[in-house]
Parts: C-alpha cells; structure tokens; sequence
C-alpha cells in the first residue's frame, strides 16, 4: 500500500467515526453548559475557486489578497478582498506542490502545507520559493496540516499523524528566495494522540503571543502550548469534535468544524486555560467547512468537499467555493 493510500484510509475511518458519533457526543456534553445558538446566515456571499479540482481546504487573507489551495494538486488560488471569484495563482505542481492544506499570509511571505506529501513551502508574495522543507524520515505516516506564525515571526507547524510541532525559525522564512531544501525540525511533542487517527490540527498563536493554542481534530480538545517551556495543558473546554481550521481575533477563536458543516465561535478566559462556546453558525450550501480565517470585518470558510476528495464520490458540485460571512 502507497504512503498515501494508508493516510487516506486513517481520515476516511476517522470520517465514518465521527459521522456516526458526533451526534452522541453532543448530547452527552451539552447538559454542562448551556447549547450554543445556532443561526442561519442571510448576508453571506459565494465565492468561486476557478478550478476543476481545487478541493480548498485553508483559506488566508491579507490587505490585498484572498488565498486558498488544493488539496487535491496543490494549485494555489488567489483573488482581491471582496471579489467574488479566486484565480490559480501558484500552479499545480510546481516546486513538488502536488497537495496543499494549510496556507497563511504572513508579512511579504506565503505558507503552505503539504498535506499528505509530507512537505511545506515558504514563498514570497509575487510567488518564488523561499524554500521547501520534508517532514524527517520516520517511517511513520504525515499529514502537514496547519501554520500558525508567532509575534517574532517564527513558523508552527501541526503533523496530524505525528505527535509533533514543527518549527521554522523566521530568518529562514525570511531569507532570500533561493529555493532551498530542508528539513523541518521538530519543537515540541504533544500528548494524548490516538493512534490511527487525525489529531492535532488547527492552530493559532494565543492572544499574549507567548503560546499556541491546538486543536485537536478526533478528540475535539484545545491545548495551549507555552512556548517558553514547552508545557502543553489541555484547555478547559467542550469537546469540539471534528475541529478543523481555526482563526483567532482577539481572544475569540473561529473553529471550522468540517463534519458539523459549521464554525463555532469560541471566547477564551483571560488566563487562557478556558473556553466556552459563545455561538455555532451554519449557512446554505455549507459543504466540509475545513478553513476558516478573518478578512477584514468578514468570516471566510471553505466548502472544501473534502469527504468526497477522500471517498472518490461524484462531487457535491462541480463547482467549488468559499463563504464570505459577516464576522459577527
């Protein structure tokens, strides 16, 4: 079986499991806490991903650009704050880029993951490579999922498969585009990984910027992770299975949900050792929200078709796209 085969069929098991389950889980969690108010956004607006195969499953934005990618062959799309419609930008194939997952526009620089190839890239805006870098050869499987950039510019890197963070210090995010090869270098190392299953996930630094905060994709739990000592604690929180992609603005997290079809508006204690979910928003045609990230005074969230991606399905549409949606 191909290395990538095994990490299709771990997300295609964890998938039906979470499909199954989600449902129970809820129910026995929520008695502790009050239900979050659901609504159904009326003033969204739909995006189009100019592509036959783009699968989006991260979604960035900054002043001047929108930013998504393939995971499906790693195109890289982009198109101005406000359109209606993103272009390929980066295209498929190009430097190795054959998946991309996570993508984050930080300063001149570009981030994308590389999913299930075990890669990630660094390029700058105008689109050359900074540099490429390979996840260490383990043997074990690799899902280069999520990026987080830190207050000093340094670059962290969930593995869904490994119970690791990488990281990439920032003068090689910033040093000249040469296109240099390298391998990412692990940080730290996190607990309370399952086996055979997608775990670490999401990803934002903390509102003090002196920690992260993880999600975990199965398990639905938040850990904060001091990066100063490297102490890692579980966040005091309901379990949020089937967390995806998430964005911080202040201390209030955006957790895309990508089985729930919904992005959870979450608000974090001052100390950051607590959590309580303040909202959960659904909208029409929502379709595996795995991204999520904030564009001015919008929520952007990928229908990233991500289960039919994995299972080989006909397509829930033909067309791809992302929501814009009123950030509150």
């Amino acid at each position: 079986m191909s290395t990538r085969t095994t990490p299709h069929a771990t997300w295609r098991r964890a998938l039906l499991t979470l499909t199954a389950t989600s449902a129970a889980l809820a129910a026995l969690a929520l008695p502790a806490a009050a239900a979050p108010a659901h609504d159904h956004e009326g003033n969204g607006y739909t995006i189009t991903v100019n592509g036959g195969q783009a699968f989006p499953e991260s979604v960035a934005a900054d002043r001047h650009y929108v930013y998504t990618a393939s995971i499906a062959d790693g195109t890289v799309y982009r198109g101005r704050p406000g359109a209606q419609r993103l272009e390929p930008f980066l295209p498929a194939g190009q430097d190795g880029r054959t998946q991309a997952t996570g993508i984050k526009a930080t300063g001149n620089r570009l981030l994308v993951a590389g999913a299930f190839t075990g890669h990630f890239f660094v390029y700058t805006k105008t689109g050359k490579l900074v540099s490429s870098y390979t996840v260490p050869d383990t043997g074990e499987s690799t899902l280069v999922n999520d990026e987080t950039v830190t207050p000093d510019g340094d670059v962290y890197i969930t593995d869904s498969f490994r119970a690791v963070v990488y990281r990439i210090p920032a003068a090689e995010v910033n040093a000249p585009a040469t296109g240099a090869r390298r391998t990412l270098e692990v940080a730290y190392r996190l607990p309370d990984y399952v086996a055979g299953q997608s775990n670490g996930n999401g990803i934002v630094t903390a509102p003090d910027g002196k920690s992260l905060i993880i999600g975990y994709w199965y398990s639905g739990a938040l850990y904060r992770l001091t990066l100063a000592t490297g102490e890692i604690r579980k966040i005091a929180a309901l379990a949020l299975t089937s967390a995806d992609g998430i964005a911080r603005q202040g201390n209030t997290l955006y957790i895309a949900r990508s089985v729930n079809n919904e992005v959870d508006a979450v608000r974090l204690s001052g100390d950051n050792t607590r959590a309580a979910v303040v909202s959960a928003r659904t909208y029409p045609g929502a379709d595996t929200t795995t991204g999520v990230a904030v564009s001015r005074d919008r929520l952007l969230v990928t229908n990233s078709q991500m289960d039919t991606y994995l299972y080989g399905d006909p397509l829930t549409s033909p067309v791809f796209t992302l929501e814009s949606l009123p950030l509150h």
